[in-house]
């Protein structure tokens, strides 16, 4: 059973350091009671408390980190059903799958695609992270050499799959250090495969052929200790795994049911040999709570929009994206270059210097904090008014960077061109277009 608040409060330091990022170590134990914070935050809390509140501070679904240093998938950590209640927290690592049978020449394709399709979008770079590789053939020389040749590559998180423990075995003893995915333990294999997963400290799979076949794997592996495992319903069709997927997050939030207090895996690759329907599907677990996505390969009209759902899902809603307010560098820009302001909304920022970029004229953006918001947004909210934008303008270091006194203002907030002048003093404040789109044709015809 959960601690309460101040159950884990008479075990902290009590110091009220505020070191954790509250003002008071009661508000800090509330939050590890709620589920919102990690024990770990408390810089001064002993390891003895540490174990003892372990499972109170864990999230309702155990968060399972696979590979290492700059590659590591972390997955899990949710503790809601639905995003708008607080946030979903660890987006599911999207796998290409790789078997033994494929030829060398192949198995470097797909390495190729998984390097090379990366897309920037709002400041962020959208990847699949994960390789997944399956023994098809049954020949352990066979799958330990595709082990071998992906463990060369670039440091990917990896999942290894086969039915044979030995053969998971040998190739752990090859790449145990990356942290693989096991997969799977079942009824059959529990031990064997747990143990294997104790003794290397790499995150396993649980896997069942149906919900009440996997909790008794889940809970075998988690009486052998075990904590970083990974739930497969054997679900292998878009409404049977949607339905699980279901079943295990509430049993996990609800019912608090331990057996299913881990992420998933799931594998489209294996539900049809359409690629459309594939992504179709891989949409819709996507949206609905697995923790892993395993494609049977990567192409780019498919992928790129799977990551944007992925970034859209688990973008905290109550936490607009947002770029840092200062002054940015579109191009090399002079002492006669346009100077423009607009808010620090990250799509705002990315659409403008975009279109700036397209103009071919170097120039200053300068970027508003409005805490996230857009400029329409952000002006209603007077976050985004004369009061607010000249201190920053004369703060923000750009008079002594350009000769000229002239700022440009999204055309949107032309009401506000009079009360900035005024408390800018010298500068005289150009109205711009209203759309991004004619900000190009706007410098060329008006910055002369």
């Amino acid at each position: 059973m959960a601690l309460t608040g101040i159950e884990i409060y008479k075990k902290l330091p009590r110091t009220n350091c505020k070191e954790c990022g509250f003002p008071t170590c009661l508000a800090f134990a509330m939050n590890v009671a709620a589920g919102k914070v990690g024990l770990e935050q408390c810089p001064y809390v002993s390891e003895e408390a540490k174990a003892e509140l372990s499972e109170a501070s864990a999230p309702p679904i155990r968060t399972v980190e696979i590979g290492t240093g700059d590659n590591v998938v972390k997955i899990g950590g949710e503790t809601v059903l639905f995003r708008h209640e607080k946030t979903f927290v660890n987006p599911p690592g999207m796998a290409i799958l790789i078997t033994d049978s494929m030829e060398p020449e192949e198995v470097d394709e797909r390495l190729r695609k998984l390097k090379e399709l990366q897309y920037e979008r709002v400041g962020l770079i959208l990847k699949g992270e994960m390789v997944a590789l399956k023994d098809t053939t049954g020949d352990a020389g066979q799958f330990l050499q595709l082990v071998d040749r992906v463990t060369q590559a670039d440091g990917y998180a990896m999942i290894l799959m086969s039915e044979n423990p030995d053969v998971l075995a040998e190739a752990l003893k090859r790449c145990a250090t990356r942290k693989p995915l096991i997969y799977a333990a079942t009824k059959d294999n529990a031990d064997q495969i747990g143990n294997l997963a104790k003794e290397k400290s790499c995150p396993v799979v649980a896997k069942g052929e149906n919900l009440e076949e996997l909790s008794q794997v889940s809970s075998k592996l988690m009486d052998l200790g075990l904590k970083e495992i990974v739930l497969d319903s054997g679900a292998r069709d878009l409404k049977t795994a949607l339905q699980d997927q279901i079943a295990i997050r509430r049993a996990a939030l609800l019912e608090k049911f331990r057996p299913f207090g881990f992420p998933t895996i799931t594998l489209p690759c294996e539900m049809t040999d359409d690629p459309m329907k594939e992504t179709l599907i891989a949409s819709a677990l996507i949206a609905k709570y697995a923790g892993i996505i395993v494609l049977s390969n990567f192409e780019g009209h498919s992928l790129f929009p799977l990551l944007v759902e992925r970034l859209n899902v688990y973008t905290d809603p109550q936490r607009p994206m947002s770029v840092e307010e200062g002054v940015y560098e579109i191009g090399t820009p002079n002492e006669e270059s346009p100077v423009l302001v607009t808010t620090n909304f990250s799509l705002t920022y990315f659409v403008v210097s975009g279109e700036i970029e397209n103009s071919r004229m170097p120039s200053y953006l300068l970027v508003k904090d409005t805490e996230g918001l857009s400029v329409l947004t952000a002006w209603a909210a007077d976050k985004f008014v004369a009061e607010t934008i000249a201190p920053f303008v004369k703060k923000s270091g750009i008079e002594g960077k350009i000769k000229h006194r002239k700022i440009i203002i999204p055309g949107y907030v032309a009401r506000i061109a009079g009360e900035l002048e005024d408390e800018l003093g010298d500068w005289e404040v150009l109205v711009g277009p209203r759309e991004a789109s004619s900000i190009p044709a706007y410098l060329r015809e008006v910055w002369k």
